[in-house]
């Protein structure tokens, strides 16, 4: 349970969510009176580890040397404070909201950068290293993920997390090194040795990253291992396989600037940043880095007036608007398009009685009769998942139960809240929210939702953990502010299952392949209005179609229409039946079965005993 509450004021900030957490620190981010963004990281004191605490002041000592920082390549302290909360005491300092790019996410998307930018980037994480040296200071960290890339001051790097700085250490280490990146890690680090050498060896092994996109002495190795265990890995690695700097294909000065600065051997390497600096020559470079960079902005044009008709609310069909801050300008915009009234409902839908049946009672009575539901005491859901094989129309159920409910309808791909930039997704996340709740009652669908809520537990969803952390703030009790999530998927054992928990996605529906009913429909839809024979037995169609999917059977019709055109006839039975004889089914039997498995793991073997199934039945 989060020691703040979103809303919560703490010394003239107003919580906006969580970001992340571990055992004995939570990060918020915040806004000032005047609305400015800032990082709040909380230290619940009881579980803080001592040696993490200056034993003369009372004081984190992170707090105490981010204070000490004043560099422009190094995140930037704020203000600092106490809070008393009812779990415990705490400790807090805020730093400036930076927005823009880590390195990771970079190299990960571009796999490597070219000389110039490499350079460029690894010069200002020196400079900024260098401030904290004259400090007495070292970061101890330093990997792509702990480096920025600012978005609001021109890329420059700048230095993220002093959770590990400290001054030099030579055995008695005053932070936790389990979750240190070994492969960035100095051989002398395992020891217990953090000094100036230590901190240069992995900034010049964050530089090889970024010229080769490959990690040194990159091991496999279990996540769960523990830092003894990474380490020995690493060393032996390091020392079966050593690097051949000579073969890279780059620069002649940057292969001895490698070669000495990721020396396995301690006294071969620099011993100072200013001796690397000098080595480097980054000026040599500069003529390709202003190459590089991109041209000044163009002043904004403006942008055509809609001629959509108005909406009851004075705005256009486009949102958010302006009036919500809608900037078209901004990389973190959100601008997605709002379906208002019309349509059948489930009307629409073919077949699925029992899936309809379903929704009805279970959902959209509540949402109709909230007076009737408070009376009774009935808890209004906030969301549901629709999970299933692909091409089974969750998507489009999502849609017809916003025509049903006649409440407001918008659909949203995880593709549309990625950002290059970090704690991008998570910002969009929550304009989508604020904006939503203008439009209430609103449905929002979420589709590919798996994608967009990662399970945290697995490494590739590390940098998905604040917009997990924002989705799951923004659905705690939206459907009081009039929003119904659904969230549409094929992997629901990838959603993080804090999303799954009761409160949050409240209703849990399998919706598997047309049953003849459906199929029947789905056929005397698509013939519709064609030119087709008297002899047309749409019940045999269904019966033939066992297993297909709905866009097979538009396949099946459109193929059977194309033959019949080319012919010159009517549309038969007799083209059908063989167009569908030569169609294979979409969905592998193994499939299949991989499906139903996922539904018992989903519902519980008892669940499945006791309950009707909801939607077609296989």
């Amino acid at each position: 349970m989060a020691v703040l509450e979103s809303g919560q004021r703490v010394d003239g900030y107003l919580v906006q969510s969580l970001i992340k957490a571990n055992v004995y620190t939570e990060t918020y981010r915040v806004e000032d009176e005047a609305h400015q963004p800032f990082f709040m990281k909380v230290y619940i004191m009881k579980l803080v580890p001592q040696m993490l605490i200056n034993p003369q002041s009372g004081v984190i000592l992170e707090i105490e040397y981010s204070q000490r920082i004043k560099s422009r390549n190094v995140v930037s302290f704020i203000s600092s404070g106490n809070i008393s909360t009812p779990q415990s005491d705490c400790q807090y300092y805020t730093t400036n909201y930076f927005t823009g790019e880590l390195l990771a996410e970079k190299l990960y998307r571009e796999h490597k950068l070219s000389e110039a930018e490499a350079v460029r980037i690894f010069a200002g994480m020196l400079d900024g290293l260098k401030y904290m040296h004259s400090q007495g200071l070292y970061h101890n960290d330093i990997t792509p993920r702990n480096v920025m890339l600012s978005a609001t001051n021109g890329g420059t790097p700048e230095i993220i997390d002093l959770g590990h700085a400290a001054p030099s250490c030579s055995g008695n280490v005053p932070f936790d090194t389990s979750d240190l990146e070994v492969c960035y890690s100095a051989n002398e680090t395992f020891a217990g040795i953090y000094d100036e050498r230590s901190d240069i060896f992995a900034a010049t092994a964050v530089l090889y990253s970024m010229l080769t996109g490959r990690v040194p002495w990159n091991v496999d190795i279990d996540r769960d291992a523990t830092y003894f265990r990474k380490s020995m890995l690493v060393k032996a690695a390091r020392k079966q396989y050593p690097i051949d700097f000579a073969a890279l294909n780059i620069d002649d000065k940057l292969k001895r600037v490698l070669s000495k600065g990721m020396s396995i051997a301690l006294t071969d390497r620099y011993r100072s940043v200013d001796e690397l600096l000098t080595d480097l020559d980054a000026q040599s470079f500069m003529s390709e880095v202003e190459s590089d960079k991109p041209s000044a902005k163009s002043e904004p044009k403006a942008e055509p007036k809609s001629d959509k008709p108005s909406r009851r609310d004075g705005g256009d069909d486009r949102w958010p608007t302006k009036d919500d801050g809608y900037n078209p300008q901004d990389p973190n915009r959100v601008n997605f398009e709002i379906k208002t009234g019309g349509g059948n409902g489930f009307a629409d839908i073919a077949g699925m009685s029992e899936l309809k049946s379903y929704l009805e009672q279970r959902v959209l009575f509540v949402l109709r009769n909230k007076e009737k539901a408070a009376q009774y005491r009935v808890t209004i859901p906030n969301g549901m998942l629709l999970y299933g094989p692909p091409g089974c129309g969750k998507t489009f159920v999502s849609e017809k139960f916003a025509e049903e409910s006649k409440f407001n309808f918008v659909l949203v791909k995880s593709s549309d809240l990625a950002s290059s930039f970090v704690h991008g997704g998570q910002e969009k996340i929550g304009k989508l929210f604020k904006t939503a709740e203008r439009h209430a009652p609103i449905v929002i669908c979420f589709d590919e939702f798996d994608a967009l809520v990662p399970d945290r537990s697995t490494r590739a969803a590390e940098y998905s953990s604040g917009e997990v952390n924002e989705f799951l703030t923004q659905l705690n009790n939206c459907s009081k502010r009039g929003i119904f999530v659904i969230g549409t998927t094929n992997r629901p054992d990838k959603i993080d299952p804090a999303i799954l928990r009761t409160g949050r996605m409240d209703k849990q529906v399998y919706v598997p392949l047309p049953d003849a009913e459906a199929r029947r429909e789905m056929f005397l839809v698509h013939l519709k209005d064609r030119p087709c024979s008297e002899d047309i037995n749409a019940d045999r169609l269904a019966e033939l179609t066992e297993g297909f999917i709905a866009s097979d059977i538009a396949y099946v019709v459109n193929d059977a229409a194309m033959i019949s055109a080319y012919t010159d006839t009517l549309i038969s039975q007799q083209i059908l039946e063989t167009t569908i004889s030569n169609t294979h089914k979409s969905l592998r039997p193994e499939l299949l079965r991989f499906y139903e498995d996922l539904r018992r793991k989903m519902e519980g073997i008892e669940r499945e005993n006791i309950m009707h199934r909801i939607g077609y039945k296989v």
